[in-house]
């Protein structure tokens, strides 16, 4: 990922750029499946999306994660010591099989990114998705100069092999749990949530990891890449017997609505400083530069957009029993944090209307998109009080079947995060939308919302509830 022989870097690109919030609001193409479905050859929809999304809640759904997530392996003597160096995450007891939510901050305790880790051996650990992040760990393992070996498996779109080193599926669900005991060989093991164990499916070795978004035995399967369709014909084979069906992007990434999961975070790296070197290692091509902002809020500061692990609900992961970059910013943070994470529930007239909308003469109302609505990568919709304060900031929106109701994910002043409060968050863009090619001329509307607990959904809040007190 060096910018070595790069004959531009990301700080050449940007410092040029008199309006950094002008620019990314306006001209960059968001560098996701999220946002560009075309990225990965696995389909929108399997079957549709209400369907898919209901397996999750009353069967079981398979989802193909092989193609959209970029990995990156350390290994050596100093892996460890890099990894704790760099994340909020402590380290204490992180033996081989276990998995833990990975996060970094920059020096001023601002999200760079999260990601999957597993621990594969002392020396050994695989980091899956969250681009940012990864290139921040190989940065610092090159310049840091730890005695570490990286390999990088970069995801479909942008990887010059053709192919993935792994495949990996998620399968969720109620019956989950019973799918996958029948499709392995042998003994089900006892997996404790994030924990991991190898096991046989059809006659393939592959990695489960006790994890799911959807509240339920979920498990997220990896192995080689050639093996892959081997494991999911076994998968489907035996899911036939209690509904399994596969989910396609868009169905996977609705799913964050329930799950309260608020993943890419606009990363934390492009005005400060001390992160101007780092600026010039990166390319002028790299995922960084195609982070993309939109939604009703516009700032005239970047840094605005920057966000906390208190903002994305993950401040949990914070240990302070060990020095990492923004452990000072972190500890001031932590005597009094300013947002939480929530989410809002929108008020069924405003969600009519908003569709009613395009029956009328003119620009409609922004298109509510189903059953994923976030039409920017990194989603910023203004939150106000009835007298007009404001509250926070609106991030992932959509649709959920399960629940008949139009959600979206906050970053909310704490004061009122309380359930059942009520505000109203502002639809679409100001002066009739960006200059994103995607985004259509639209009017903004006020919508009615109500402060409701993230997780959103039951099952998975109960689930939660269960892992806590097992802990």
């Amino acid at each position: 990922m060096s910018a070595q022989n790069q004959s531009e870097t990301l700080e050449d690109l940007l410092s040029p750029i008199p309006d950094l919030v002008d620019h990314f609001y306006n001209d960059t193409r968001a560098p996701h499946v999220k946002a560009t479905p075309g990225l990965t050859p696995v389909p929108t929809e399997r079957t549709n999306w209400v369907d898919e999304q209901r397996a999750w809640r009353n069967t079981a759904v398979l989802f193909d994660q092989s193609h959209h997530m970029p990995e990156l392996f350390v290994r050596g003597p100093d892996a460890m010591r890099l990894l704790s160096d760099v994340g909020v995450n402590s380290f204490t007891n992180f033996v081989p099989n276990r998995a833990k939510q990975f996060i970094a901050c920059n020096h001023e305790g601002q999200v760079i990114g999260e990601t999957l880790m597993y621990c594969h051996g002392e020396q050994e650990f695989e980091l899956v998705s969250g681009m940012p992040l990864l290139n921040w760990v190989e940065y610092n393992a090159i310049t840091g100069g730890y005695d570490v070996t990286l390999e990088r498996d970069n995801n479909t779109a942008r990887n010059p092999k053709g192919t993935r080193l792994k495949f990996r599926f998620g399968m969720d669900g109620p019956n989950a749990g019973k799918i996958f005991s029948e499709v392995i060989e042998g003994d089900m093991p006892d997996i404790k949530f994030f924990w991991a164990a190898t096991v046989r499916i059809a006659g393939c070795d592959v990695t489960a990891l006790r994890h799911g978004m959807a509240g339920h035995q979920g498990v997220e399967l990896s192995g080689r890449f050639e093996d892959g369709e081997k494991v999911r014909a076994a998968l489907l084979e035996v899911g036939g017997k209690y509904g399994l069906q596969q989910g396609g992007t868009v169905t996977y990434f609705s799913a964050v609505t329930e799950s309260g999961w608020m993943a890419s975070p606009f990363p934390a790296i492009f005005t400060s400083d001390k992160l101007r070197d780092y600026r010039q290692w990166l390319p002028a091509d790299c995922w960084e530069s195609g982070a993309q902002l939109g939604g009703s809020f516009v700032s005239d500061r970047l840094e605005d957009y920057y966000v906390t692990p208190w903002d994305l609900g993950v401040d949990g992961r914070i240990k302070f029993d060990h020095d990492f970059i923004g452990r000072a910013a972190l500890e001031e943070q932590a005597r009094n944090p300013t947002r939480a994470r929530r989410t809002l529930v929108w008020n069924d007239e405003d969600v009519s209307r908003i569709f009613s909308s395009i029956l009328e003469p003119g620009p409609a109302f922004k298109m509510l998109r189903l059953p994923y609505a976030s039409y920017a990568y990194q989603q910023y919709d203004t939150v106000r009080t009835p007298d007009g304060e404001i509250a926070g900031h609106s991030t992932f929106v959509g649709y959920s079947a399960n629940e008949a109701k139009v959600l979206s994910l906050v970053m909310i002043d704490r004061k009122f995060a309380e359930t059942g409060t009520e505000l109203m968050l502002t639809w679409g863009e100001p002066d009739g939308g960006s200059r994103k090619p995607h985004v259509e001329r639209h009017r903004q509307t006020d919508v009615r919302v109500t402060v409701a607990p993230a997780p959103y959904a039951q099952v998975v809040r109960d689930r939660k509830t269960q892992r806590v007190a097992a802990a």
